[in-house]
């Protein structure tokens, strides 16, 4: 089984206080988009990961 982090993403979920800060601390300079982290979901489910296995995914823009 696999896990997936979505880090800072432009949802309802943060508040706008925070998204400046959260977007100065990516080398990217912005808060993900959805996308971004529903292709790496995307990724997963598909065949393409079949030899990924008990990792967890940090998708969230270069953030630790």
């Amino acid at each position: 089984m696999n896990a997936l982090s979505p880090g800072f993403t432009d949802t309802d979920l943060l508040p706008e206080r925070d998204r400046a800060v959260a977007a100065g601390m990516s080398p990217f300079g912005r808060i993900g988009a959805p996308r971004d982290v529903a292709d790496v979901a995307v990724f997963l489910a598909s065949d393409e990961a079949r030899w990924v296995t008990g990792e967890n995914i940090q998708a969230g823009g270069g953030v630790a």
